[in-house]
């Protein structure tokens, strides 16, 4: 399990069940709650954020392992590691400065064992994950879960309701 001193939240779902979207439309009820926000996302594919031609792209692509980028309301590190390995969400946590946040969402990360809320849309036809998956606490679903759990279900369409449940979810910590 993975350990933190604030709460982490995962989001656990096949391929185009909408994770992505959910977190869009809840993060704005969660800031409006009063919490502060970090967010972690798991790309499957290589990503740049960094734009070619740009200074700190090209510093980056002359040799710097590590560029910091910075502007009067955002800072960006980019770090290019040596090897090609996938992220580990631990270091991440570590990474985030956890002190000027109340709550760590995380899409992705699908396999490793920390509390999360699984995704279902029954039109995709894709197995559940929860009956494997003991760090599943909740399952928000469009339709009714069989086989039965004791598990919270949530209305994956209700996400006034899905952020109710994760300020308690964070009001137990």
């Amino acid at each position: 399990m993975i350990s933190s001193t604030i709460p982490v939240l995962g989001f656990a779902a096949y391929s185009g069940t909408g994770k992505t979207t959910l977190l869009k439309q809840l993060i704005p009820h969660l800031r409006d709650a009063g919490l502060r926000l970090g967010v972690i996302k798991h790309a499957h594919h290589q990503v740049d954020v960094d734009t070619p031609g740009k200074d700190s792209y090209e510093l980056r692509k002359a040799g710097a392992g590590r560029v910091l980028l910075a502007s009067s309301r955002h800072w960006a590190l980019m770090v290019d590691e040596v090897e090609e390995r996938e992220p580990m969400l631990a270091q991440l946590l570590e990474r985030l400065d956890c002190d000027t946040v109340d709550l760590v969402l995380v899409e992705g990360f699908r396999h490793l064992s920390f509390p999360k809320i699984e995704l279902h849309r029954s039109s995709l036809g894709k197995p559940l994950i929860f009956p494997e998956d003991s760090s599943v606490i909740a399952i928000a679903s469009d339709t009714k879960i069989v086989p039965v759990t004791e598990l919270p279900h949530l209305d994956l369409n209700d996400v006034p309701g899905i952020a109710a449940f994760i300020m308690g979810y964070c009001a137990r910590f």
